[in-house]
């Protein structure tokens, strides 16, 4: 993608966009697929689907070691005989819509945190994917970056991210370069694979170090938010030495 096609945006400044039935390229996007999921997009789509977490993974995902950030990465596999379509999209549009990826609702924007050093507080930055294949630019339906933020249900997503972001910039400066294989699964299977995890807990004794209170306990048997919190503490614990002050 060029740069020209990379617009910046404020909160509130208006762009010209919609995706509907009625557009011609419907569809389209959802084909040569190179989808990647966050713990959250994983944690939505297999409640939506009814699904284990493992049973989600095996079925619908691959997995490969992220070239820059040595951590494991899970994307949606395509279908072959399809294009390389997502395995959710179908001729009425995507079958999941409710629990859809980050990166679905965002489009056409793309979204930049940052924390502030000073405040400590996340910076948002947003910018415009103006695509030329893309024929939703086309339509005249304007609305801000705010109003697609609240229309697309993007808040918690953004929030989920960017704990999950702040785990990998804690594994960048602890623990620089990819992780052996041990590191790797654990990771894998705290950060993606939910289920498995809550199973570990108990069988494996996994918090015995730095066990939390017994609300918490309660909670994660049936919450699967609280549960990736509680993942995410443990990881940077367990294997990037993030100890409390």
């Amino acid at each position: 993608m060029s740069e020209e096609q990379l617009v910046p945006l404020g909160y509130d400044e208006s762009f010209r966009f919609s995706c509907t039935r009625q557009v011609p390229c419907f569809n389209a996007c959802c084909r040569d697929l190179n989808q990647f999921l966050t713990p959250y997009d994983i944690l939505r789509l297999k409640g939506h689907l009814e699904i284990s977490s493992e049973e989600f993974l095996a079925k619908y995902t691959m997995q490969h070691v992220g070239p820059q950030t040595g951590l494991p990465v899970v994307s949606l596999k395509g279908v072959p005989d399809r294009d390389w379509a997502c395995p959710f999209v179908a001729p009425e549009g995507c079958s999941v819509y409710e629990n859809r990826p980050s990166s679905c609702r965002s489009y056409p924007l793309t979204r930049l945190a940052l924390r502030n050093r000073e405040t400590g507080r996340i910076e948002e930055h947003y910018f415009l994917m103006k695509e030329p294949h893309c024929l939703g630019f086309d339509q005249p339906v304007r609305q801000s970056v705010a109003e697609w933020v609240e229309v697309q249900g993007l808040a918690p997503y953004n929030a989920e991210n960017d704990r999950f972001m702040e785990l990998i910039s804690l594994k960048n400066q602890h623990r620089p370069g990819p992780l052996d294989l041990a590191a790797q699964h654990l990771f894998s299977t705290a950060m993606y694979d939910l289920d498995r995890f809550r199973r570990q807990i108990s069988e494996k004794d996994l918090l015995s170090s730095d066990p939390p209170d017994e609300d918490t306990l309660a909670r994660i048997e049936t919450d699967d938010v609280a549960l990736l919190h509680l993942a995410i503490g443990w990881v940077k614990k367990a294997l990037f030495q993030d100890k409390p002050e």
